[in-house]
């Protein structure tokens, strides 16, 4: 199944609608933009929360988790050392490990389990719409968690680009007026 995403997940209060490949409203992301911590609620077509999305405050590495009412199933972050082309590494709560591979600036990346197995694709290139982008479940899959994981790296990506941008503006001079 494909779903529409929007990318509206940046704006100070990230409220939007994600769609199936017929124009289905099917899940809801509700940000929680005031809570102490980056907080989202995935919720079904009813209000009903699946999943819930945290940022994790204090670790090395942006870290996102994300839990369903018996706790954290998935722990989303950069892979420690990626020397060609940008990974995620999703641990599951059963022990087990997804990867992300692929190019994040675009949104064209495959979430993989193990052996290489594709259980998830994201690409912009399915829907002709400004500002989103498409997330494909493979069957068997659990939709909400591969939409989950898609949220987290999509947001842990833009965070780590701002702030490459703003250490690479200070280096530059920019934003340091204490000569002028």
């Amino acid at each position: 199944m494909r779903y529409l995403v929007q990318e509206r997940i940046f704006s100070f209060k990230a409220d939007f609608w994600i769609e199936d490949q017929d124009g289905n409203r099917v899940f809801f992301v509700d940000g929680k933009a005031l809570s102490l911590r980056e907080t989202f609620e995935l919720k079904d077509a009813h209000g009903n929360l699946l999943i819930l999305i945290r940022k994790r405050l204090f670790s090395m590495r942006e870290t996102m988790e994300i839990e369903n009412g018996n706790g954290v199933i998935a722990t989303v972050r950069p892979a420690f050392f990626s020397p060609i082309r940008h990974r995620y590494n999703i641990d599951l709560a059963d022990g087990s490990r997804l990867e992300a591979i692929g190019n994040f600036v675009d949104k064209d990346w495959e979430l993989t389990a193990g052996g290489g197995q594709v259980v998830g694709r994201i690409s912009r290139q399915w829907f002709r719409i400004r500002d989103t982008y498409g997330v494909e479940v493979e069957p068997g899959m659990d939709d909400a968690l591969v939409i989950a994981i898609a949220v987290c790296i999509d947001r842990i990506y833009e965070d780590e680009k701002r702030e490459h941008d703003r250490d690479h503006d200070r280096d530059r001079g920019f934003g340091n007026f204490g000569g002028l």
